[in-house]
């Protein structure tokens, strides 16, 4: 298998102020390690935990073959996360089925010991993101810890985690870092893209 290419695209430089959180946290990685050639290891099959409390393994339940957005909340936050998660929901929105169907939205938090899976179901459904194909997961903290930082989001503190998304065809190691305050129809575009079929494979 190749290695594992995280294309560092930033999908526009937008004229809008920052989202809180952003700007204590350094830049994150662009990409995994040299030297990782499976994106199984890479990622790791870390187990954690849905809004439904159902077990799932980070890259075989999770990533595998699928067209992801991810992003990095906690529910107790009053300004960007709820923010950022209804904008997410306008991308939903804006992809339209049946495409909207082929993309899964996976929201980590970065603060397990708050948000169990019955907290992460009751912010989905009060930000309107209790949709098909849209993933709150949680779990033991050195679980979250290992899998945000293999994302480049490990942080001291839930408060300071990224805004950033990161969008990926996983199958095809397409991936690509998009600011949250981009128009929701160019974040719908990029996710479109990622659903064509490559050429020449």
């Amino acid at each position: 298998m190749k290695r594992l290419q995280w294309i560092a695209l930033t999908l526009c430089c937008w004229a809008l102020p920052t989202l809180a959180h952003e700007a204590a946290v350094p830049p994150a990685p662009a990409q995994p390690p040299s030297g990782t050639h499976d994106a199984q290891a890479y990622f790791t099959d870390t187990q954690l935990l849905d809004q439904n409390g159902q077990p799932l393994r980070f890259y075989s339940d999770v990533l595998k073959n699928r067209v992801v957005l991810l992003n990095v909340i906690f529910t107790h936050c009053n300004d960007a996360c709820p923010l950022i998660t209804r904008k997410l929901k306008e991308v939903r929105d804006a992809l339209g089925e049946p495409l909207a169907s082929q993309v899964y939205f996976i929201s980590l938090t970065s603060d397990p010991q708050n948000d169990s899976p019955s907290v992460l179901k009751d912010f989905a459904r009060k930000q309107g993101a209790d949709n098909p194909n849209w993933l709150f997961l949680t779990g033991e903290q050195a679980n979250i810890d290992l899998v945000l930082g293999r994302l480049g989001h490990l942080i001291p503190s839930p408060e300071q985690h990224s805004t950033q998304l990161i969008v990926g065809d996983v199958a095809n190691k397409r991936w690509s870092k998009i600011r949250p305050d981009a128009p929701a129809a160019a974040i719908a575009q990029r996710l479109q893209l990622l659903t064509m079929p490559v050429v020449g494979r």
